[in-house]
């Protein structure tokens, strides 16, 4: 009996250790903080306010403007931050925490023989790598087959019991019947697989997938309008316009926007045209059909990241020692166009496929493509903010707003680069890496 108890302690301390000690700078009670970095970029301009100082009270931000203006009121506890420029915490609107690099596991793989359980604690993992590379929000497009495990593990992080970004997430997903996988090409057809997504067929099963999936508690709506379903496996549109307008129209009608994968031209035409709020990927998308993304308010997510590491893991390319293979060259043409013809652009980078916590390579990647690092920096910050709708709390440094804060060492408004170098990361008012825990 001894040795059984003994048996079932050892894990089960180590797991109590483990919970207790995941969010325990977070735990540090809601207060008074200066923040006394080189330079302050709030996101309302281009460029840093050197001498500039970050008063927070009880989880909003109070004050802004040159350190020596700035009144902290006693007990206010003093960050300094020197070599660091602030800025307001990162945004990242494409990812996926269910997911992990598919060098390690392949995604078929990582569907079909890694539990749910087991993914979920993984994507728990994810989420505080994410969080301390100076990311507080994420848009969450899918599980890949863990369900509504997303709707716990956000809830999980909003009660403190894991650290963790702000979550907006999309549950399931909604894909064409027998378009997406595991399957069907490629395994034995009296198999009965999960799926990546939730499979419909007609008007009827697409809206009762929205419904179902709002209800859950999907704060976005995903759809793949087309994928590779061609003969040849060329991507081709999937939902017919009837399935798309019904799932944009009954998701719009209980507030929630769509977020809609499309990779090919016609894909992406029929997205907007169903009136989706944001279109991700979108590597085939012809300058007409970007034009129509501006002319209607669409937002783009260029995931430009997801397409150099594929690059990586199937074709073999080798940063700065390969030519770009042609599907990096696509989706540059993309981006290019997109940003020529004044775009709305966010930073969405489909980390997952790539490592969680480099999620700092998507804005490098639109700089490398033709964006200024400001640029980049807005899209990561206050365009993304727009695109999420909350703009009223997230993007920038003001007074008034969540102080969802982060630093990093130089200048990322002159050196995106800088990004990779975080120093300082707040969320909600609450410090969860700090100079003194910085690695």
């Amino acid at each position: 009996m001894r040795k059984n108890l003994m048996t079932w302690w050892s894990p089960a301390a180590v797991l109590l250790i483990l919970l207790c000690s995941l969010p325990a700078i977070a735990a540090t009670p809601k207060g008074d903080w200066l923040l006394l970095p080189d330079r302050v970029w709030t996101g309302d301009g281009d460029v840093a306010h050197r001498g500039w100082a970050v008063l927070v009270h009880d989880g909003l931000i109070a004050a802004v403007g040159p350190a020596t203006s700035l009144d902290a009121p006693a007990g206010t506890q003093r960050v300094a931050l020197p070599g660091a420029t602030l800025t307001p915490g990162l945004i990242d609107l494409h990812s996926h925490l269910f997911l992990h690099p598919y060098n390690e596991t392949s995604w078929n793989d990582q569907v079909l023989t890694e539990p749910q359980d087991y993914r979920t604690l993984e994507a728990a993992a994810h989420a505080k790598a994410t969080l301390l590379a100076g990311f507080t929000t994420l848009r969450d497009l899918g599980t890949e087959g863990a369900g509504y495990a997303d709707v716990s593990v956000k809830r999980a992080i909003e009660q403190g019991l894991i650290p963790g970004p702000r979550l907006f997430v999309a549950t399931r997903a909604i894909v064409a019947t027998a378009s997406y996988g595991p399957g069907p090409r490629g395994f034995r057809p009296d198999l009965d697989l999960p799926s990546g997504a939730q499979q419909v067929s007609g008007v009827d099963a697409a809206i009762a997938a929205v419904r179902e999936q709002a209800a859950r508690g999907a704060d976005w709506i995903k759809l793949y309008a087309d994928y590779r379903v061609g003969p040849d496996g060329d991507t081709e549109p999937t939902l017919n316009a009837s399935e798309l307008q019904a799932i944009v129209d009954t998701a719009h009608q209980i507030g929630r926007p769509v977020a809609a994968h499309a990779a090919s031209d016609a894909g992406v035409r029929m997205a907007v045209e169903a009136g989706v709020d944001s279109v991700e990927h979108g590597y085939g998308a012809s300058a007409a059909t970007f034009r129509l993304l501006k002319q209607h308010g669409i937002a783009y997510e260029p995931t430009l990241t997801a397409v150099e590491s594929t690059a990586g893991y199937f074709e073999h390319y080798v940063p700065g020692k390969s030519a770009p293979t042609e599907r990096m060259r696509e989706a540059e043409r993309a981006f290019r166009t997109a940003l020529k013809l004044g775009v709305t652009i966010g930073n969405g980078s489909d980390v997952g496929v790539f490592r969680h916590g480099d999620n700092w390579r998507e804005p490098a990647a639109m700089v490398a493509y033709g964006m200024t690092p400001a640029q980049a920096l807005h899209a990561a910050t206050d365009v993304a903010a727009k695109i999420l709708r909350q703009s009223r709390h997230l993007g920038r440094i003001a007074a008034g707003m969540d102080a969802d804060l982060a630093a990093f060492t130089g200048d990322p408004a002159r050196q995106i680069d800088a990004l990779r170098h975080p120093v300082f990361v707040m969320k909600n008012g609450l410090p969860y890496l700090t100079p003194e825990t910085t690695p």
